[in-house]
């Protein structure tokens, strides 16, 4: 696969990054004690989004292992998330399960196409 095919996968890991550093600093203004699974999940997930987005980037052997990760990461995540009534929280939630589908999608790509 080449990096064009990768778009629409980069582009649902920036809007999930952006959603959860978003999330991630509004919950500072909420309880942060109560927040703080809801901190802490935004913050793994950005970082495993900008992780996945460079190795995307590079093309590395290791993409269906980042994805897996993602996976899983932005549906952690996006639970997290929908269980708060913040705005911001719950588009996080959207963006997490947006981004999880998206990363599902370029898996199933890669096995069809081997």
């Amino acid at each position: 696969m080449s990096n064009e095919q990768y778009q629409s996968v980069v582009a649902a890991l920036q809007k999930c990054r952006e959603a959860c550093l978003y999330c991630y600093r509004s919950c500072f203004e909420e309880d942060a004690n109560h927040m703080a699974r809801c901190i802490q999940t935004n913050q793994e997930c950005a970082t495993i989004c900008a992780q996945f987005e460079q190795a995307l980037f590079f093309d590395t052997q290791f993409i269906e292992s980042y994805a897996k990760l993602c996976i899983e990461a932005c549906q952690v995540c996006g639970y997290e998330c929908a269980k708060h009534e913040h705005d911001h929280c719950q588009e996080c939630a959207k963006a997490c399960y947006a981004c999880a589908d998206a990363c599902k999608a370029l898996l199933s790509s890669k096995v069809s196409s081997n």
